[in-house]
This record gives structure tokens, sequence and C-alpha cells, in this order.
């Protein structure tokens, strides 16, 4: 099986928050990520910082999430907010360089006794751009293959061997595209590594270039033959929902 994309959460500190007594965190990701903040970190902060309150806002799974709260902060800058409305921001790594070109966030790391305990190269350079100082990474998602052992007694190996499968299994292959969740971007960025003509280091870790753009048609014509065999569902919960339902019997989570 090819590398799937690693999805990278980061925090980062807003250039501007708001008073640390109500300490607001806004996120990108599926319904999870919120669930996450409020039901486990959020507590947790709070016990260990009496009188202190955690609000978490979702902004939605995917690219589409990150780029909500990269809008959000132009917004305020370009109103002359003199304080704004977030504290801490959770978002993929791709949208970091862009907040820290546009000063949106605040280098504290190196300000804080956990920040030594970072060890990841992507704490430093995040996909071509320097973000040291500015962010802590939260995790690396790992997509894998889940599939029903009832109905699919020998599971794919390959991403050719999927596609073979899901031609010969129609609609029982689902998977939420690259608006739906990390799981689904990550899916496709998958089909990219295997079927592409590309470099996929170049891909993981930038900088962008345009001529390697030419080098994906011919994975993104497979990857849409292949969608017309599969069923596309409604995010990386809608995947499990679907797979728990018996109403596909298998799907990147």
């Amino acid at each position: 099986m090819k590398t799937f994309l690693q999805a990278t959460l980061v925090l980062g500190i807003a250039a501007s928050p708001a008073s640390a007594a109500e300490l607001t965190v806004i996120t990108a990701g599926d319904q999870n990520m919120v669930d996450y903040i409020n039901e486990y970190l959020g507590p947790l902060f709070e016990q260990q910082n009496p009188g202190n309150t955690v609000r978490v806002v979702g902004t939605g799974p995917g690219d589409a999430g990150s780029q909500k709260i990269v809008e959000r902060f132009e917004a305020q800058k370009q109103a002359g907010a003199q304080t704004w409305d977030v504290d801490v921001a959770i978002a993929h790594e791709k949208f970091i360089g862009p907040m820290i070109k546009g000063e949106y966030l605040e280098a504290y790391r190196d300000r804080i006794s956990t920040g030594k305990l970072v060890t990841r190269a992507n704490a430093d350079m995040a996909l071509g751009a320097p973000v040291k100082g500015y962010v802590m990474p939260m995790f690396n998602s790992q997509t894998a293959i889940a599939y029903n052992p009832a109905l699919v007694p020998n599971p794919p190996k390959s991403y050719a061997e999927i596609a073979e499968w899901a031609k010969a299994n129609p609609k029982q292959f689902g998977y939420n595209g690259i608006k739906g969740g990390a799981s689904g971007v990550s899916f496709v960025m998958g089909w990219i590594y295997a079927f592409g003509d590309g470099d996929a280091s170049k891909l993981m870790n930038g900088p962008f270039e345009e001529a390697e753009t030419k080098k994906w048609d011919a994975a993104f014509a497979s990857l849409k033959d292949f969608t017309t065999n599969a069923t596309l569902t409604p995010g990386n919960a809608g995947t499990l929902d679907l797979l728990s339902r018996g109403e596909i019997a298998m799907g990147p989570v």
C-alpha cells in the first residue's frame, strides 16, 4: 500500500488573543475535534488552571475548516481589531505558513516549558514554510482502510487492488471526498502517490511547484472513473456509520 497523507493538526496562538479568563479555541476538523476539546482537553485545562474556562468553536472538516480560520483572522486584521476573539487556533499544517506570513499568529513555543519537548521536523518547517516557534504539532492523523471481514474475506493490499475490487463490487467502497474530512483527503492523496507521475516526497514536504500539478492528470482521471463505482460518504464519521450499518463494506478511516 502506498503512503497515505499525514494530515497534521497544529496549535497556534493568535497574535492578539482575548482575555485568558475565557480561553477561546477555534478548531478545524470534524465533530470529533470539537468533542475532544469539550470533553477532555478543555476540562483538563480548567482543572490545571482554576478560574479559567475553555470555549471551543468548530469551523468544519478538511481544508475548508482551516480556510475559514484564515479568513476569520484576515477579516479581523483588516478591521484593525486590537483584541482578537481567538486565543488558540488548531488548523491543518498547510495553512500555518500563510497565517505566519499574515502575522496572525504569535511566536510562543520558546516561552512555555513544554516547548522543548517538541521534536517533529514539521514543527520547524511545515510543507516548505518556516514555522519554528509559532506552532506545536497536536497529532499526525494516520489513515487506514477499514473493511467488514464478513463481506471482504480477502481485502485488497494495494490501490490497484482496491480499484479492481470496487469495480467488481459497485458502491461497496465508500470515502468522503476531499471536503468531508482528513480521511478522504488522505485517500485521494494516496491515490495520487500511487498513480501519479510526480514526486511523493515533494507533495508531502513542499515547496509547491506548478509544474508538478501536470503530473497528476492521469491519477485524477482514474480517480474519477473509480468514483463512479464508489459511494461518497458524509464525513469521517459518516464512513464509519455506513460501515457499521453494512451499507458499505470498505473505506478509509
